[in-house]
């Protein structure tokens, strides 16, 4: 009967790297969110001072700045989220083999004491 609490663990698992999924998503949306953005600054600037090298430049406006910083954070949050789904992933395929083991080992067993 060890084999239903491994696989109770393995369905914990695999609802927490359904979390980190959605909470991985929902950054993705945010980093693509600041990179439009950043794209419209930089169109703007180009269509107010075309190729004029003494103008002011998108990357030194203050709200870009503030995006590229907040797109860093989201990237690393993200990084961090790809690093817990992959741990996720090898504990859900380990208490796979321990529930498969323990199945065949309890199986075995049954088979031994007819």
């Amino acid at each position: 009967m060890t084999f239903l609490a491994i696989d109770a663990q393995k369905s914990l698992f695999t609802l927490q790297k359904s979390q980190v999924e959605f909470e991985q998503m929902l950054i993705l949306n945010q980093v693509n969110w600041c990179t439009k953005q950043m794209n419209t600054i930089t169109q703007t600037y180009n269509e107010m001072y075309g190729d004029d090298t003494d103008a002011p430049q998108a990357d030194e406006d203050p709200y870009f700045i503030e995006l590229q910083q907040m797109e860093e954070q989201l990237q690393t949050r993200k990084s961090n989220l790809d690093s817990q789904i992959t741990l996720l992933n090898e504990e859900i395929n380990s208490c796979k083999t321990m529930t498969n083991n323990n199945i065949k080992q309890a199986c075995g067993l049954n088979l031994l004491g007819s």
